[in-house]
């Protein structure tokens, strides 16, 4: 069985012949060791979209320049109504944000124009052509975008801005979020009509930040909608939840979600795979092996990824992925450590 097939069939709540075992394409470099894993049967995960957007009436320019020898991109986005800028650093595999995208009330009206001049369009090709070429080492995922509120407290406002903003303007915020709400449901249709078997909605969240009561009234909504809209067309959604999820378990639950991916069991997070099982059953998860155990003896790594198995046993749906990175003289071995334990404990019908 290839390795996208198990994850296909895990998907689709039918039984590979073992537990799938995936990781993000841009955590495994290429070298004898990530050789063999696939060939024990690691599975990359491809993201790409399936869509494009352009905005006829915005324009967005990037100059970079140097501070006390450190390097930023001052990212300005022009519109009819206003102009917004970003000031990011680049930082490896990641990019710090030092200035968001909203800064003053007056940037409101700069962002709705925004949101309401993109166009969405389909883009399939790219995503076809690339999965056929690549054969059955990888599954290929698409994307339908930041779930709105987050994007606009995560990634426009931060935290501290978003949390004042809302008490002050919070009418502003919820126009806002509306406007994106309406642009979400132009990617739905064409996301399920793509080629791809499935797609992450948003993700990130976590229970001190976006808390319990704004989760249900802004995310599960658009969740329950989104799903709807794929599941028409035999396609599956999944959210990133790799946060504190105990505090909106049971809203969870209440999703029409396919999956949850990114879940990491305790010690690093409120709940365990026990709790998650019986809180969300007939959901697929899609773990992120627990990244404080990568820092542990081998031993210890085993035993976790036999207990995460056994967790699972005997009709628990189960795929154990890699969705951070790992030490880089570590990685090599734990993945290898892990791969032996699935292909020792994790062979269907689960002891």
């Amino acid at each position: 069985m290839t390795p996208r097939r198990r994850v296909e069939m895990a998907l689709r709540g039918e039984r590979p012949d073992k537990v799938p075992f995936t990781i993000y394409d841009s955590m495994l470099p290429q070298c004898a060791a990530e050789r063999r894993l696939r060939n024990e049967g690691l599975c990359i995960v491809k993201r790409m979209s399936v869509y494009s957007t352009h905005s006829p009436n915005v324009r967005t320019e990037a100059v970079p320049f140097t501070e006390n020898g450190v390097s930023y991109v001052r990212r300005i986005v022009r519109t009819p109504v206003g102009e917004l800028f970003t000031i990011e650093r680049p930082a490896g595999f990641t990019t710090w944000h030092i200035k968001k995208l909203f800064q003053k009330p007056e940037d409101y009206k700069a962002l709705m124009f925004m949101v309401k001049d993109q166009r969405v369009e389909p883009n399939y090709e790219p995503y076809a052509k690339a999965e056929r070429e690549f054969g059955e080492d990888a599954i290929f995922r698409a994307a339908l975008g930041a779930t709105p509120l987050h994007e606009i407290m995560i990634s426009w406002m931060g935290v501290e801005t978003f949390a004042v903003e809302w008490a002050e303007r919070r009418d502003e915020i919820e126009k806002l979020y509306q406007a994106m709400v309406e642009k979400r449901r132009e990617v739905y249709p064409i996301v399920a009509q793509s080629p791809a078997l499935h797609s992450n909605y948003g993700g990130n969240e976590t229970g001190s930040v976006m808390g319990r009561e704004r989760f249900e009234k802004y995310v599960l909504p658009n969740y329950l909608e989104a799903a709807e809209v794929m599941h028409q067309h035999g396609k599956f959604v999944g959210a990133h939840l790799d946060g504190l999820n105990k505090v909106w378990a049971e809203i969870v639950a209440k999703s029409n979600l396919d999956y949850v991916e990114a879940f990491t069991p305790a010690p690093d997070s409120d709940m365990s795979m026990a709790d998650a099982f019986r809180a969300w059953p007939g959901k697929l998860l899609w773990i992120h092996f627990p990244s404080s155990v990568q820092l542990a003896r081998h031993e210890v790594i085993a035993e976790t990824a036999r207990q995460i198995i056994r967790a699972s046993a005997p009709d628990h749906r189960l795929v154990i992925g890699i969705t951070e990175n790992i030490p880089e003289d570590r990685w090599q071995q734990n993945l290898l450590t892990i791969s032996r334990v699935i292909n020792e404990e994790g062979v269907y019908p689960l002891r």
